[in-house]
């Protein structure tokens, strides 16, 4: 789907799909993925237009799905959250460019059995342990990227936080206390913690984008609506993320990604219009939001090691 898999060959030894990425911070932005060699080195010369210490990766393409996992982790004992997988394209049909994350479906049922203790046994488990040995011991969340491709999972990226969209679905979901999990991971106690218990409905969560995201975001237009969301009784809920509020008080836009609106259903199509039904009553100017989060995967569309 995106940027995929790591590797130190040049572009000229690299078949397209050729992906190539600014290797520093870039709010998921600074990765292009092209069939075009000339499209691929442009992006290669502006992200070492920055200077300093710039640096570009040449990445493999790899096939298959996403799917995010979220584990928590003190320094000794990792437990895994529920699978989720999240839209990193702007545009619909994943098109256009990378942004921070566009929406996020929670639960996986495409996902392979026991994919979550599988990637807990081969990388995250011992990710830690080696930590552990090396004297670093890692305590905190641990956010793992896989691409389910045909060749098996692997590892697009690490991350140590919790992150955008995913959390929403992964969290919304959780009926086991997430403070006492936390405490327990922050105090070596994650092993004595009980099983995980799970709502065993669907989550999604879409994001609202400011005109101009991922580019430059236009800031400072009025937000209406979002009171009809919490007082229709649908279960909708709005995170807010760029939002401000001016000096007459009222509420505004004041980022690129300026909210997400999350929403419960017994099934993947009920989430969906419950969601849906929710952001067309968000009123932003010039906002914008994709239309197709886990639309496949309501289709039934969407298998691990298939290329999407």
């Amino acid at each position: 789907m995106h940027h995929r898999g790591a590797g130190g060959r040049g572009a000229r030894r690299v078949r397209p799909p050729h992906v190539v990425k600014d290797d520093g911070l870039a709010a998921g932005k600074g990765v292009v993925v092209t069939d075009d060699r000339e499209a691929a080195l442009e992006h290669a010369r502006a992200c070492l237009t920055r200077g300093g210490d710039a640096t570009v990766v040449v990445e493999d393409y790899l096939d298959g799905p996403e799917a995010s996992l979220f584990c928590l982790c003190d320094g000794t004992t990792v437990v895994p959250l529920a699978l989720a997988q999240d839209f990193k394209r702007v545009g619909e049909g994943d098109e256009g460019p990378n942004t921070g994350g566009m929406g996020a479906y929670s639960p996986l049922d495409w996902a392979p059995e026991g994919l979550a203790e599988d990637v807990v046994a081969r990388v995250a488990q011992p990710t830690v342990d080696e930590m552990a040995a090396r004297g670093t011991p890692f305590v905190g969340v641990l956010y793992v990227g896989l691409a389910l491709t045909s060749r098996g999972p692997k590892v697009v990226e690490f991350n140590v936080r919790f992150g955008d969209p995913e959390t929403q679905v992964v969290l919304v979901r959780l009926e086991t206390p997430l403070g006492a999990l936390l405490l327990a991971a922050a105090t070596g106690e994650l092993a004595g913690s009980p099983e995980l218990r799970w709502s065993p409905q669907h989550a999604v969560t879409v994001v609202v984008a400011s005109s101009g995201y991922p580019g430059t975001p236009r800031t400072g237009d009025p937000l209406f609506g979002l009171e009809q969301i919490s007082a229709d009784g649908s279960g909708a809920s709005v995170l807010h993320a760029g939002t401000a509020l001016d000096e007459q008080g009222a509420l505004v836009s004041a980022g690129g990604r300026v909210l997400s609106v999350v929403a419960l259903g017994d099934d993947l199509a009920s989430a969906r219009r419950t969601v849906y039904e929710a952001v067309d009553r968000v009123d932003l100017p010039g906002s914008h939001h994709r239309r197709d989060i886990a639309l496949a995967a309501e289709r039934g569309q969407v298998q691990a090691g298939d290329q999407q």
